[in-house]
Formats: C-alpha cells, sequence, structure tokens
C-alpha cells in the first residue's frame, strides 16, 4: 500500500469573535501559535506535503508557516470548499491526504497517526472522520452511524431534527482521505443547508455512492478543542501547560508548586531540576542538569548551564547564558549576557550586553551602562575579578582579570588585570556637625511656631 501522506490545514478564518488584528489561528498557546501547534503535529507524521488554505489579504498567515505552502480561498463559503482551494498542490497525489483545522492546538501526533492508520487498513475505506463523545454536544454537528458501525451522514447542529441533536458522538474537525478521491468528492458538495456553505461534513455520503466507506476515529474531546474567543484561548492554556508541567515532572524535574510554573512548548529541562513557585519560562529556554530554580523568576531566551543557582525574583532575558555552578540571585536582570562558570551576582544588579569570566564576584547594586541613547555596548569583565557593591561600569570598558573595583565607583575607563579601579570623593568628617545643624534646626522651627 503506497504511504505517501499529504496534508491540509484549513486557516482561512479571521476570527472576529477574538477582537484582534491577529489572525485567530496566529494567537499563542504556551509560547507557539495555534497553527504552529497543528503543523508540528503534523509533522510528526512525515508527511510529503503541508498546504495551509488562507483566505484573501492573509500575507500575515503565509509568512507563519513558511516554509509550508499556502493555497487562497477566495470567498468565505464553507470548510468545504476551503480544502478544495488546495487541489491545484495535489494534482495526481496518490498517497492519503488529512485535512485538519487550523485552531485545534492540542491535536497530538497519536491521535492524527491513527486516523491514518485506520484509513489505511482496507481498500473500501475512503475516509476516516474523527469523532469525540460530548456529554454536553451544544452546537457540535452530529455523526449518524450505520448498523456496521461505519459513518452514515454528519448533520449540523443548525440542520438537525430533535432525535439526532440527542446524538452524543459529534464531529470534531479532522478527516484523512484517499488522495485520488478526495478533490473529486469536495466538487460533488453543493450548499442546500441553512447556512449555505459547502460542508466538508457532506463528504461521507459522496463517498458511500462511490462504494467507499468512512469510518470513526473516536478522539479524546480535549485534543479537538479549538479557540473562538479569549476566554477559550485561556482555556487552551491552562490545558497546555497541564501537559507540559506533567512532562517534565516526568522526565526528570522537580516542580515544588506545579500549577504556578508556566512553561513554554520549546523549554528543555535537564534532570534533577528543583524550580519553585511562581517561575515563567518565556521562549527559547534550556535548562540543565541539577539547576535550581528559586521562586518568582522570569526566564526567556536564555540557556542556564548544569548545577546553576538561580532566584529568587531573578530575571534572565533573551541571548543570556548562565554557567556552570554560577549563581544569580534576588533582584538580578540579566540581558545578552555570558556569565561564566562559578561566577556569582547575588543581590540586586542590572548586567546587560556582559562577559563575565569565571569565578567573577559582582557586588549589590552593579549596574553596566550599555546604551547611550542611541547605540548599545558591551563590557567585559575577565575570570576572578570583585566588583565592589554600588559600582556603575559605562560601556565599552574591559574589567581584566582578578581586578577590582571599589564600592560605589563609576568605571569608564579600562582597568588592566589585578588593578585596583576606584572613583570615590575623598571622605570627608566634620566634628559636632549634627548636634550644631539639630540646635539650629530647632530655633527656625521654634520661630514659626513649632509647625
Amino acid at each position: 500500500m503506497n504511504k505517501k501522506l499529504g496534508c491540509i490545514i484549513l486557516a482561512a478564518g479571521g476570527g472576529k469573535r477574538m477582537k484582534s488584528k491577529v489572525l485567530k489561528p496566529l494567537h499563542k498557546v504556551a509560547g507557539r501559535t495555534m497553527i504552529g501547534h497543528v503543523i508540528a503535529a503534523v509533522e510528526e507524521l512525515n508527511p510529503d506535503k503541508i498546504v495551509v488554505v488562507v483566505g484573501p489579504d492573509m500575507e500575515q498567515m503565509t509568512e507563519a508557516v513558511k516554509p509550508h505552502q499556502t493555497a487562497v480561498q477566495q470567498t468565505a463559503n464553507g470548510t468545504g470548499a476551503a480544502a478544495l482551494a488546495a487541489k491545484d498542490h495535489f494534482s495526481n497525489f496518490d498517497g492519503d491526504i488529512l485535512v485538519i483545522l487550523g485552531d485545534v492546538p492540542l491535536a497530538t501526533p497519536e491521535a492524527l497517526k491513527r486516523m491514518v492508520d485506520v484509513r489505511r487498513q482496507s481498500p473500501d475505506v475512503g475516509m476516516t472522520f474523527s469523532g469525540v463523545l460530548h456529554e454536553n454536544p451544544a452546537m457540535f454537528g452530529r455523526m449518524v452511524l450505520n448498523e456496521d458501525g461505519t459513518l452514515k451522514k454528519i448533520v449540523e447542529f443548525k440542520d438537525a431534527s430533535d432525535e439526532e441533536k440527542k446524538i452524543a458522538l459529534c464531529w470534531s474537525g479532522v478527516i484523512c482521505a484517499d488522495g485520488l478521491k478526495l478533490f473529486q468528492w469536495l466538487e460533488q458538495i453543493d450548499s442546500n443547508n441553512a447556512q449555505k456553505e459547502y460542508y466538508i461534513t457532506s463528504l461521507p455520503q459522496i463517498a458511500l455512492e462511490d462504494n467507499r466507506k468512512t469510518h470513526v476515529v473516536e478522539v479524546p474531546a480535549e485534543e479537538m478543542e479549538g479557540a473562538n474567543t479569549r476566554v477559550e484561548l485561556a482555556h487552551l492554556e491552562k490545558i497546555m501547560q497541564k501537559r507540559l508541567r506533567k512532562k517534565h515532572m516526568l522526565n526528570g524535574a522537580t516542580l515544588t508548586d506545579p500549577d504556578t510554573v508556566y512553561f513554554s512548548t520549546d523549554t528543555v529541562v535537564g534532570q534533577d531540576v528543583t524550580i519553585g513557585p511562581n517561575v515563567f519560562f518565556g521562549s527559547g529556554v534550556k535548562i540543565g542538569n541539577n539547576v535550581e530554580i528559586l521562586p518568582c523568576c522570569h526566564i526567556e531566551g536564555a540557556e542556564i548551564m548544569e548545577g546553576a543557582h538561580v532566584g529568587p525574583f531573578a530575571r534572565i532575558r533573551p541571548g543570556s547564558k548562565i554557567g556552570k555552578n554560577a549563581k544569580i540571585g534576588n533582584f538580578v536582570e540579566i540581558k545578552n549576557t555570558h556569565v561564566s562558570n562559578g561566577a556569582k551576582a547575588g543581590h540586586l544588579s542590572y548586567l546587560g550586553d556582559t562577559d563575565i569570566g569565571e569565578k567573577t564576584n559582582i557586588g549589590a547594586g552593579t549596574i553596566t551602562c550599555n546604551y547611550d541613547g542611541f547605540l548599545k555596548y558591551r563590557t567585559t569583565i575577565g575570570k576572578e575579578a570583585f566588583i565592589g557593591s554600588n559600582s556603575i561600569l559605562i560601556a565599552p570598558v574591559t574589567i581584566g582579570d582578578g581586578a577590582y573595583i571599589g564600592a560605589n565607583s563609576a568605571i569608564s575607563k579600562n582597568v588592566q588585570d589585578n588593578a585596583l579601579g576606584i572613583t570615590r570623593a575623598p571622605q570627608i568628617n566634620k566634628e559636632d556637625w549634627s548636634a550644631k545643624f539639630r540646635q539650629m534646626k530647632i530655633k527656625e522651627k521654634a520661630k514659626k511656631g513649632g509647625k
């Protein structure tokens, strides 16, 4: 049996109920667009081709799905017409074609593979349709079965009789069809229904007339959930986060309060990592083994290497790399900075566009001034250096290996290896000054009537 596989992703709807200038499938769940999740799930099946159906003037979508091709549905007149818009991309395609909606980010490769496997189990199976059992089916299309359990027809809710509305098995949006037949069947769909649209759900009856059966593959309802509003989008986020937390814990990470930790889809977490409450991982984070992340940290676009210690209340911004056994403490912000192995920044610092050498200590209140209002510059700090508290390093500047910076210094010139850099006015102590000052102020206050 031929094993070629193609995929059509339907993403031509704008999603007006989102109340957004962003197209609905481009809204994100766990740091990845909804359609990005769908593409990732389909790619796990190694398809020969993926085509995304878009509406007119959807350049934003076309860019987002590259390198995959797009087809344009010129008129929003139903899912059947949408799938048919991809016809030219599958000329003489002799494999199977998977059709899926672009806003079902929870769909798994396992469920999609079952759709393909059932379609291929017998030559008389022309299609498989995904179905879910709903306790409260609401507005979903109902799946009416034949006596042998194959799919007779799907009735859209608005067209369903009272008896058909009692059916719990509902159409959920995924089809796998014989690629040599799919577009012939799509061309036979009519718009004789309440919405006057070309429903892809008309296919089972058309295929049956061609002596091809349609089987139903039941999938978990959760996997087929979409989002038409921000409320529903938040619901999908909640489900996805639950999945990601479970995944990382099963892979060897400890989450002390899982419900308060938020991952992105691409977050990589090593073994024996401990993550405290209220930690957020943005996109592009890689955590090595034996890392400890204390509560209330925000980490994005960064790598944290083995044995490092981060937080509490630390912010690690994109472009940063925290070396092995390094320490980033409370209220420290790191941006586009490389902290080498064993280096420490324990408290209350901003380190931007900086390279910090091994075993260097950054004192509390240190700031690297990386921006002059027009351009950004780097600060380089050597290994085993000591930066005193409340220091300001004005880039571009280099602090040498083993150098010391005196507390409360503003350093704008390079400091050589093992040298002391210091900028500080001489200290002056005036004897009895405070006592005289208090007496003067008491007299002033008395003249004003004690006010």
